[in-house]
């Protein structure tokens, strides 16, 4: 009996077909629509067989079913088994794809142990998957922040939709949460929100007041007598009732004691931070009209390190203001440069973070974040050890880094260029970011040969390099307006997927192992 068969009579949603049993009908599915079908992807649910095929360069939904599917848009034609609806993956077909198939819509993941996967170019969402998928750990699929979106000249709904149909293609039923990162505004939220996203990270690095620990007393009584105390819905004389001498318990063997000096600049420091939090925080809970939300609150991108009176300090307000986080991102000690590992003494770091995690256990339960997480490969095991369920580790230009290796094996001519470029940009590119990238110790793209360019991408500061310059090379222009290297990329990835997934994939799982639940 064809294979085929079973599936088109099932009525509720199938349950993941085995490997073989994948192969097979996929088999069948060939020969019937003459694409090439992706065998995971394979879905059943109410007579219907839903797949992702390709022909050529594109990809297809496709639907076998008895009768047209009339919620969607495309071409139906004959086939042995009725009828075989081929469909563009635009967003109208997306949505229905996901009312039939509620694995394609993202969910909040709540204080599990989770990674997220920023995918900058829009096609590494098989690669991540390969990587996550039976290790225990959630993943985050669709993440990136507005200033990513500008850079990558992507939207909301363009992350959302890529992601989704990611986990279409590997038929990745394990669920995946949707990160709206470092947003900084109403605006940010409410378009990300409207994309569908399902956690927010705020950042309120703006409101964050960088002097406060080194500023003089009486500039700090000035600064006191000007918090923000009718937004923290409280008045100065409470708030040292509430923290100046006391002495506070955290699990059964921390105590943090607050004196004048520690208590007042850690409301100076990050009292406008956390009432613009909560203004946010109110703002999504009200705009999200009941459907579920998570929030993180980051103060990473801040000058100098969050000692645990400071982390207490915002996790308390947050708390008492009725903001629920699930995950907080403090500023580690060390530095978390981007696309390289840790730099700073592994015996600090821990000794620092498990505090971190006693805090977050007392004021929440909630997970600590590891922010430029890509690549900080050497306190993977520290921070797994001691935080278990409560740890979120966030990856972004480390996906694009391997993009670019994967074009490096494969279009040669295309990696020099880009390299090229990469040099031209980078002292300009690298305001923003946290790198020491030494380009002098970066060969000439000219000076390397064909097999030693993706190799280029096991040095530090290459990867800087690299990683920094991505928006530039993604929307640069020739000299007649046309988009200099990103449809080049996007062209050579799309038609050696298996090398650019494999490669993701083989690089990401370095980041998920020393998480992964043992089963």
């Amino acid at each position: 009996m064809s294979a085929l068969v079973p599936l088109l009579e099932a009525r509720n949603l199938v349950p993941p077909l085995s490997e073989q049993e994948a192969e097979t009908a996929a088999g069948e599915l060939a020969a019937s629509s003459g694409l090439a079908v992706y065998p995971r992807s394979i879905a059943a649910k109410d007579g219907r067989v839903y797949f992702l095929g390709r022909r050529g360069g594109d990809k297809l939904l496709c639907i076998m079913s008895r009768e047209a599917p009339a919620e969607f848009r495309g071409e139906s034609v004959s086939c042995p088994h009725g009828l075989l609806t081929l469909c563009s993956r635009d967003r109208s077909n997306l949505s229905s794809l996901r009312a039939v198939l509620p694995y394609l819509n993202p969910e909040c993941i709540g204080v599990r142990r989770s990674i997220g996967m920023g995918d900058r170019l829009g096609l590494a969402t098989p690669g991540h998957i390969r990587a996550v998928r039976g290790s225990g750990v959630r993943a985050i699929l669709a993440q990136q922040s507005i200033r990513e979106m500008t850079r990558a000249s992507r939207t909301a709904d363009q992350v959302m939709d890529d992601a989704a149909w990611g986990v279409f293609e590997e038929g990745f039923r394990e669920g995946f949460g949707a990160d709206a990162d470092h947003l900084k505004s109403i605006e940010d939220i409410d378009a990300t929100l409207a994309a569908g996203f399902r956690m927010f990270t705020i950042d309120p690095g703006e409101h964050v007041d960088n002097a406060a620990g080194q500023d003089a007393p009486a500039t700090l009584k000035d600064k006191l007598e000007k918090a923000p105390w009718a937004h923290l819905e409280t008045a100065e004389a409470d708030f040292r009732r509430s923290f100046v001498g006391k002495t506070f318990r955290v699990g059964y063997d921390m105590e943090l004691t607050f004196d004048e000096e520690m208590a007042v600049r850690a409301v100076v420091k990050y009292g406008c931070a956390v009432a613009h939090a909560v203004r946010l925080y109110r703002h999504l809970a009200q705009a999200s009209a009941g459907r579920p939300f998570e929030l993180e609150m980051s103060v990473d991108e801040t000058n100098s390190p969050t000692t645990p009176y400071e982390h207490f300090y915002i996790a308390h307000e947050l708390k008492r203001l009725g903001v629920k986080v699930v995950s907080l991102a403090p500023r580690f000690v060390g530095d978390f440069e981007k696309g390289i590992n840790y730099k700073g003494d592994l015996r600090v770091f821990e000794a620092a973070f498990i505090e971190h995690v006693k805090i977050a256990k007392e004021l929440g339960p909630y997970k600590i974040s590891i922010h430029s997480g890509s690549d900080k490969f050497s306190i993977y095991p520290i921070a797994a050890r001691h935080a278990k369920d409560l740890i979120h580790v966030k990856t972004a230009g480390t996906s694009y880094l391997e993009a670019i290796r994967a074009a490096g094996e494969v279009n040669p001519a295309l990696f020099r260029e880009i390299l090229a470029f990469a040099f031209e940009r980078y002292d300009e590119d690298k305001a923003s970011y946290h790198v020491s990238a030494d380009l002098a110790a970066v060969p000439a793209p000219n000076r390397l040969q064909d097999r030693q360019l993706a190799q280029l991408l096991n040095s530090n500061d290459a990867r800087q390099l690299l990683h920094v310059t991505y928006g530039s090379v993604l929307t640069a222009k020739d000299a007649a307006g046309n988009c200099r290297f990103r449809d080049r990329l996007l062209d050579t990835l799309r038609a050696n997927e298996d090398v650019h997934y494999e490669i993701v994939a083989r690089h990401m799982r370095r980041h998920v192992e020393p998480f992964a639940v043992a089963r």
